[in-house]
């Protein structure tokens, strides 16, 4: 019997060692993620709250409160011209309306540079740089890039035509305008557009020294447009190419002439005489 007993007391007691082994344990455990979760919370970067976006707004669309919510932003990484709130975004209130330049994703912080200012509307005049006009240039498939423009490209202008007046002239081509922008292709300015389009128009922005110089080319001879790549920063140098240079004619070089001996003067014979106190040269044949 005391046996017996003696065999239950130690099985209560192995128990009793073993609940108590897993208590500390699970207690250790609650304490390591306690402690993972200050170590997180320490190296954690600030937020600041922003106005953003709740569903995908594209180009032209009018920004309502509906579109919008709050959003956490890391204040150490916080773009330049985003709103703390729906005051800062329209500060003439919500009946004076902003419209999207450049669509925006959902969850994405609203820009400045991708809304008009209020009032504004989505038109070209709204992406001119300041000092800037607008001038449109004609193309089509094989001047145009074959529809591959997009506003926001840069492209090269180069001009095709007659040096000179009737005959005299020598058709050349030459690079005029390097770098151009474009903001407009046909009668859109909405630079989230992806897809090819054969346009019939691309305006490009350009100083107005550069209008006069682009509308003056265009009307003596044609333009072509060629795409310059988003992370090209080298300026094209001075092209001009005529049709000798293009297939590869060297003009030969006008040999001089030698220049003619003077024909020598004739000979002259003369006699003198004396009349009186005077003495008279008279030319007679000459005789060898």
């Amino acid at each position: 019997m005391r046996a017996v007993f003696g065999l239950v007391l130690a099985m209560g007691l192995g128990l009793a060692g073993f609940a108590v082994y897993m208590v500390k344990g699970y207690f250790d455990q609650q304490e390591a993620a306690l402690a993972a979760e200050r170590a997180a919370a320490s190296q954690r970067m600030p937020t600041v709250e922003v106005v953003g976006v709740k569903t995908a707004l594209p180009y032209g669309a009018i920004i309502t409160r509906d579109d919008l919510k709050p959003i956490q932003y890391a204040e150490a990484f916080l773009p330049e011209g985003t709103f703390p709130d729906l005051a800062a975004l329209f500060p003439e209130g919500e009946d004076v309306p902003r419209i999207v330049l450049r669509q925006m994703e959902p969850n994405e912080p609203v820009l400045a540079a991708k809304i008009t200012a209020p009032g504004g509307d989505a038109g070209i005049s709204s992406r001119l740089d300041a000092g800037m006009r607008a001038f449109a240039i004609n193309v089509n498939a094989s001047s145009g890039v074959s529809g591959f423009l997009r506003p926001g490209d840069r492209v090269d202008v180069y001009w095709t035509g007659s040096t000179g007046s009737g005959g005299d002239g020598r058709e050349v081509t030459k690079l005029i305008e390097t770098g151009l922008e474009l903001v407009g292709v046909d009668q859109t300015a909405d630079k989230g557009r992806t897809e090819a389009m054969i346009a019939r128009t691309v305006t490009v922005q350009a100083t107005p020294q550069q209008v006069a110089k682009l509308a003056q080319a265009q009307s003596t001879g044609t333009l072509a447009l060629s795409l310059v790549g988003l992370r090209d920063d080298i300026v094209a140098e001075t092209v001009e190419i005529d049709q000798r240079g293009l297939l590869g004619i060297v003009e030969e070089e006008a040999v001089p002439q030698v220049a003619q001996a003077p024909a020598p003067a004739p000979e002259v014979c003369t006699v003198r005489t004396r009349r009186g106190a005077e003495v008279v040269e008279i030319a007679i044949p000459c005789t060898n």
